[in-house]
């Protein structure tokens, strides 16, 4: 058998959640493959996309606990990322093509008054058109993937929620692109404003269409140099683990990380071979929509829905018991203890 041709031998007890401080240049799908070759586990997937571009949290569920990651579902994120004002591209970030640029007059008409203004009304319930160059899907086609194709692509607007959008800094330059002279509004450079922002927002929001929204409502142009997620839900990015790092393998038990993003009851021994075996158990189970069971030694059991009519609860998901080769925290680990 050839060396291409090599599978992934998946091990039953590499299981839960990793997670990544994902460095900039190396999409999602990119990290997935790293951890699956370093684990040696087939089974690995990751919850909340992030741009090549972008650095920070990336959540990483091996083996059953891809699953969890599903059923946990969208959680607000927190980000940190420079817009620059003056230009639009055709990604609405750096990796695009300049298709409009201000002229140095119209950047230097923009006050920081503005930009303060303008970043308000981006605030709170909005209406947001995804960048065509994303990963929404079109007919069950990647957006990206049709402008690759030569397709035009024109996405609808959806709810999404931005918590709090704070400028951090305003920094003018004449002359940010390389060669510039003078501030001269040429090929060789352009004026810009670079803004600093903090955004903490609902899943599935777009920093890079914020970004392109607030420069086309300043009437410049904008689009994002610079993001990094610094929170996905209750996982901050100082918890997370680099890609290369000596302690890539210490992945935090499944029940660890339920506990942390869901309700949890706690069941004994009994009620755990109960429960994996289909049966129900007398349990007080909170109201909620998902809700964890977790058996001794932080065992992730199931994941079931407290909302039922009457006292009952319904099951979601059943997870298998897990050996116990799953590595124990340790600071720095990436490993998500409950607070």
């Amino acid at each position: 058998m050839g060396r291409g041709s090599r599978r992934a031998k998946d091990d039953p007890s590499v299981a839960g959640v990793l997670c990544v401080d994902k460095p900039s240049g190396l999409t999602s799908h990119d990290v997935v493959d790293r951890v699956r070759r370093r684990l040696g586990v087939r089974r690995v997937g990751h919850a909340g996309t992030l741009d090549p571009m972008a650095t920070g949290v990336l959540i990483i569920g091996v083996g059953p606990t891809t699953r969890l990651l599903g059923i946990i579902g969208g959680h607000d994120k927190e980000y940190t990322a420079t817009i620059r004002l003056g230009a639009s591209t055709t990604t609405d970030d750096r990796e695009g093509d300049v298709i409009a640029q201000a002229t140095t007059q119209d950047i230097q008409h923009v006050t920081d008054a503005a930009i303060a203004e303008t970043v308000a009304q981006f605030t709170g319930a909005l209406e947001q058109r995804p960048s065509a160059v994303s990963a929404v899907k079109v007919d069950g086609k990647r957006a990206y993937q049709r402008v690759r194709d030569g397709e035009e692509v024109e996405l609808p607007a959806r709810a999404v929620t931005v918590e709090e959008f704070t400028i951090l800094d305003i920094r003018r330059d004449d002359a940010t692109a390389e060669g510039a002279t003078d501030g001269a509004d040429d090929a060789a450079g352009f004026s810009a404003i670079d803004v600093d922002v903090r955004v903490r927002c609902s899943a599935g929001t777009y920093i890079r269409s914020l970004a392109r929204d607030v420069g086309e409502e300043l009437g410049v142009g904008g689009h994002l140099t610079e993001l990094r997620r610094t929170r996905s839900g209750t996982v901050d990015v100082a918890e997370c683990v680099d890609l290369d790092g000596a302690d890539l393998e210490h992945v935090s038990a499944p029940g660890v990380f339920a506990r942390r993003r869901l309700p949890a009851v706690d069941l004994n021994d009994d009620q755990v071979v109960r429960v994996r075996n289909g049966a129900r158990v007398g349990i007080d189970v909170p109201g909620a929509s998902t809700v964890a069971l977790i058996g001794p030694g932080e065992d992730l059991v199931a994941v079931v829905d407290g909302t039922s009519i009457g006292d009952q609860y319904s099951v979601t998901a059943v997870f298998p018991a897990i050996p116990l080769r799953v590595v124990s925290p340790t600071p720095g680990s990436g490993v998500a203890d409950p607070e």
